[in-house]
């Protein structure tokens, strides 16, 4: 009644709090839950509303703008007195009225929904018996509320919550403000590093690019401000994933698990010890939290083994190796040699069925015939056009590179590459379409290393048939060129798929063989991306920016050596030039920046610490032999 009160007194009353022109704003006669003392306060407060709709009907008639109640508007007829003056001081009158209409808003926020727990345990906390008592038994009828929405919540996955009023809610937390990006610094002349970018550098700070390490959009999260002061935020975390673990279920109740109950069919006796807290009169953390922990616990081990034994996580995660992470190196380097010439263009509406079937053929090649994972991996390619194509139905685990927009043209189909794969549930908890898209973007950088590595061999295969020929100046430089840049590129593979990818996914498989617990393999998974993404620098901004133009010079370089058999006429000669210096200056920023970023103590709270300063060492050498 609390909201029909405020509302009355803000000028909207209803069937509660009725309007009588003569007699103003008063309790309705035949309310039989309400005694005489409080339908006598009541009234007193009406009388304040009464008279903020008197102020209000005056103001409006003289003035016609200003807040209009339609169970009291005025007709224009009824207009009687005009001036400026007047209309002057209804302006003044009006301005004087804002307080009240504040007092009203705070008034709201203050007691609204689980809120009210709050202000009520504030006031219970007193000195005087007689009031703490009352606000005490006050308190446990609002608790009676809390805990059958808790019941709903975690035991059936239901949020009863018509008047958003409990403290989970639908839709993604509202989250920090975003953060300011001033990218148009003063350039310092060392390869476009800015001003800014150097401080970060020195810094150490990590760069999240395009939020790739923000959690990834879940359908329910924590109403912070709704939860009382004397429940944790931690205890608040696990009835949220609770709930979400239930409603997955309980909507997503595949045939071959009906049988299952994610709470081992406990309901039942989790629902009469949710009832026994509801009776105690005074609210105990430690009895509320040792029953949330008993709930969560069951979950979690129900998921896990879920998860674990009957959903074979462990062989889902040796998928994403192998193909995201080119774990299949064989493959990769088999189909990069079938796409070559389809992928070096624009893609077009047949590319991506073409490309499908590269990768099929090249998958029968190194004899992986496995009829049960092919058809569950799909390679996409995003091309202009292809938005209004898939509005009326996308694939399952599809995810646009976030590089092109779709309505730009990609440069080539590999800059359009992307994966695809069909996660079977309830593994669709874990692996999100955000965390498949984080994969994506893991997946296209380490197939353009690849790709560049392949067309450096391919070089040297040249260089080899070309030996026996008279070669001159510039034929010297061009195989030295080409010597540094496989050097570098060599390394960098075998740092990203030896020294992150395989350690990081060692460390991944140790964790969770090691707990029975889903949240922690959760967590473990988080971290694991979170790894991969920052120790392959793709979220160290110029780090990143620097590696991928070392690997587009080398593509071009590749190109130059390729579509030339003889030796370099004066144009191909200036073009080699260009590619020189260009290598020079990327390598030479790369091989500075490493080298603070290795010489600097970085701070454990950054998540990656050490490991990123191992990483570091990793590429420093070959840098430093190439300078």
């Amino acid at each position: 009644m609390i909201h029909e009160l405020l509302l009355a007194l803000s000028g909207y009353p209803g069937t509660i709090f009725t309007w009588n022109k003569r007699t103003g704003l008063q309790v309705s006669q035949d309310l039989p839950f309400l005694h005489p003392s409080e339908t006598g306060v009541l009234n007193r407060l009406c009388k304040l509303g009464s008279d903020y709709i008197r102020f209000t009907e005056f103001i409006e008639q003289h003035t016609g703008h200003v807040h209009q109640q339609e169970h009291h508007s005025v007709q224009p007829s009824q207009v009687g007195l005009s001036g400026v003056y007047l209309r002057a001081f209804c302006t003044g009158l009006d301005s004087m009225l804002q307080p009240y209409r504040q007092a009203l808003l705070d008034l709201e926020q203050e007691i609204h929904g689980c809120q009210i727990l709050e202000t009520v345990y504030k006031h219970s906390c007193g000195g005087l018996p007689p009031v703490r008592m009352a606000l005490e038994k006050v308190l446990a009828v609002c608790h009676g509320v809390m805990y059958k929405q808790l019941a709903a919540w975690m035991l059936h996955g239901l949020l009863l919550d018509q008047s958003e009023e409990f403290y989970v809610k639908q839709g993604p937390s509202a989250g920090g403000a975003a953060t300011s990006q001033e990218d148009d610094d003063e350039d310092l002349g060392i390869g476009g590093l800015s001003g800014k970018q150097l401080k970060e550098l020195q810094d150490l700070r990590l760069i999240e690019e395009e939020n790739m390490l923000a959690p990834s959009l879940q359908q329910f999260s924590l109403r912070v401000e709704m939860l009382p002061s004397y429940i944790p935020v931690r205890v608040a975390e696990k009835i949220l994933f609770v709930g979400e673990s239930v409603q997955m279920f309980e909507n997503h109740n595949h045939s071959q698990f009906k049988a299952c109950s994610i709470l081992k069919h406990q309901e039942d006796m989790f629902a009469a010890e949710l009832h026994r807290l509801k009776q105690q009169p005074l609210f105990s953390l430690v009895d509320f939290e040792n029953l949330i922990d008993g709930i969560r616990s069951t979950v979690a081990e129900h998921l896990w083994t879920l998860m674990v034994e009957e959903s074979d996580l462990l062989g889902q995660l040796k998928i994403i190796k192998d193909f995201y992470l080119l774990g299949r190196g064989e493959l990769y380097q088999v189909f990069i040699d079938h796409a070559q010439h389809m992928l070096k263009t624009p893609p077009t509406a047949v590319t991506e069925h073409d490309v499908n079937v590269a990768f099929q053929q090249a998958a029968h090649k190194v004899l992986l015939d496995d009829d049960s994972l092919l058809p569950l991996l799909h390679l996409t390619i995003d091309y202009q056009g292809k938005e209004s194509k898939d509005a009326t139905g996308t694939r399952e685990g599809a995810t646009p590179p976030q590089e092109t927009s779709p309505r730009e043209v990609p440069p080539t189909g590999w800059a359009a590459l992307g994966l695809a794969y069909k996660v079977q549930w309830p593994l669709h908890i874990l692996f999100t379409p955000a965390v498949l898209e984080k994969y994506n973007v893991i997946f296209r950088y380490l197939v353009s290393v690849r790709r560049v590595q392949s067309e450096l061999q391919h070089c040297w295969a040249l260089q080899m048939q070309r030996k026996h020929l008279k070669s001159n100046q510039t034929d010297a430089v061009k195989w030295r060129l080409r010597n540094h840049m496989a050097f570098l590129v060599d390394n960098l593979q075998y740092y990203l798929q030896v020294d992150v990818l395989e350690s990081q996914f060692s460390q991944l498989l140790q964790q969770i063989n090691s707990t029975r617990d889903f949240e922690s393999i959760r967590l473990a998974h988080d971290h694991f991306l979170s790894n991969l993404l920052a120790q392959s620098f793709i979220l160290l901004k110029p780090v990143f920016h620097c590696l991928n133009e070392i690997l587009e010079l080398c593509h071009n370089f590749c190109s130059l050596v390729s579509q030339n058999v003889a030796p370099l006429d004066e144009r191909g000669t200036a073009q080699l030039d260009i590619l020189v210096k260009g290598f020079s200056r990327q390598s030479f920023l790369l091989f500075k920046i490493l080298s603070s970023v290795r010489n600097h103590q970085i701070n454990s709270d950054l998540g990656v610490g050490s490991d990123c300063s191992t990483s570091c060492t990793g590429l420093w050498g070959p840098l430093g032999y190439i300078q």
